[in-house]
């Protein structure tokens, strides 16, 4: 007889635990933060810092961390200790520059570059980065140089060759310029910024076609390339629409946000401060008892203009860059990222004063913008903006779309379009910025909403 056994199981064995040591937990928490995992990666550093309370990597790469949250004071103070720490690490210097910069603190930043280099004279990025900010300052020549410098130790430094052709193009040395900017585009040929630098150089020296052939070939690469196929259209004449595709205006402000405020600087940019003086000039007061609207904020350059007269402020803008730096400017009660015609008709009457500075450029047609503005308006509220005007504009022309991409409009056109919403529009002439070297000359208008006009709006 046989007897029949339950079958026999092996226990599973018990997972192994190991501890692991600092440098892995810094190594995880720094891989951690690469991965946007930001959470993780503070807990991480925390722990590491309750453990080696003056870890110097852990309250550096902290810092960088809170930089990368938005909270740039806070960064600071981490980095500034980290340095106190071990003041040796050429990295954290030229990283403390980056957030001194995005703090408008540019000495300080100049000095931490500086200091970087010192420590490692090969450090290409933190050469590219002091140009930049050389730039900012108005020094020019030390930024060329240091642009230079950072190519000689590095010939490949796309972001050197391109910063300096920013920088040439500036001075009109616009060849130098487009030879930067082929060199860039022969190091990454599918580089967009580069292609899109190089177009508008050959527009500025006059060679319309070499930029559309530009535009062509990136469409046949791309072809839903939204800037592309905007600013194929301003340099052919063909196809021309009644104004930027929502898709181009953030895809180019979004690549402009990081030294959007840098280069305006270099062109004597007014627009913001021609806004304010228009809203002075119209009789409203600095007594911060109005509802405001920065339509097409931007960065917030206007913001610090308008706040003392705002009881609330807020600012919509279809670029999220550039809504990130507008919050660190500390002036809006609020932010919204949308197009600004339909904000305007999702708000009606709810503003006292809306302004837009530098925006409706990217607007051929002002009809449908002009109604939703005067919708959104309160009782002897003001639409304040500027527009570049078509200065050689035949008595039949309302607006085009000129090879840059911005469009100009005359100034019987913007005063019917204003009239015909019910607005009584003010209108002086002024020159906005540099462009090439030579003013751009423009229209900054104040158009008034009647008391009980009662106008309809469509």
């Amino acid at each position: 007889m046989t007897t029949d056994h339950p079958e026999q199981t092996e226990e599973p064995p018990e997972p192994t635990v190991r501890e692991i040591d600092l440098d892995e937990a810094l190594g995880l928490a720094v891989e951690c933060q690469r991965n946007g995992r930001f959470g993780d990666a503070g807990s991480l550093y925390r722990k590491i810092l309750e453990l080696v309370p003056g870890h110097p990597a852990a309250t550096h790469y902290s810092g960088i961390l809170e930089q990368q949250q938005g909270r740039l004071e806070e960064a600071t103070a981490l980095l500034e200790k980290s340095l106190a720490l071990d003041p040796t690490q050429a990295d954290w210097h030229a990283n403390l520059a980056i957030n001194l910069q995005a703090r408008d603190m540019f000495d300080e930043a100049i000095a931490a570059c500086r200091r970087a280099v010192e420590i490692d004279p090969g450090h290409a990025n933190a050469l590219s980065n002091l140009g930049a900010l050389l730039r900012a300052k108005g020094r020019v020549e030390e930024a060329e140089e240091a642009y230079r410098a950072a190519i000689r130790l590095n010939p490949d430094h796309i972001a050197a060759y391109m910063n300096l052709g920013i920088l040439l193009a500036a001075q009109h040395r616009t060849q130098e310029a487009v030879w930067c900017y082929c060199k860039v585009t022969t190091l990454n040929a599918h580089y967009p910024p580069a292609r899109r630098m190089l177009a508008l150089a050959h527009i500025m020296v006059g060679e319309v076609d070499k930029a559309r052939r530009i535009y062509e070939e990136t469409l046949a690469q791309d072809p839903d390339d939204p800037v592309a196929r905007h600013m194929l259209a301003a340099c052919s004449g063909a196809d021309m629409p009644a104004r930027a595709s929502n898709a181009c205006v953030s895809t180019l402000f979004d690549g402009f946000a990081a030294n959007f405020e840098t280069r305006l600087a270099q062109l004597d940019y007014r627009a913001p401060a021609l806004v304010e003086a228009m809203l002075a000039a119209s009789g409203v007061r600095a007594e911060k008892a109005l509802d405001v609207l920065d339509a097409g904020c931007g960065t917030g350059l206007c913001g610090k203009l308008l706040s003392p007269y705002a009881r609330r402020l807020t600012g919509v803008d279809l670029s999220t860059g550039m809504l990130q730096l507008a919050a660190q400017k500390g002036v809006y009660d609020e932010l919204f990222h949308g197009e600004l015609t339909a904000y305007l008709r999702a708000n009606p009457g709810q503003f006292d004063v809306i302004v837009s500075a530098d925006t409706l450029v990217y607007f051929g047609a002002l009809e449908e913008v002009a109604s939703a503005a005067a919708a959104a308006l309160r009782e002897d509220g003001r639409l304040i903006f500027t527009v570049e005007e078509w200065t050689d504009a035949e008595e039949h022309d309302e607006f085009t779309l000129k090879p840059l991409g911005r469009y100009v409009h005359s100034q019987r056109y913007v005063e019917r379009a204003m009239g015909d919403v019910g607005l009584v529009p003010r209108v002086e002439r002024s020159e906005l910025r540099l462009e090439g070297g030579a003013p751009v000359p423009g229209l900054v208008v104040c158009a008034t909403k009647p008391a009980g006009g009662g106008v309809s709006y469509a």
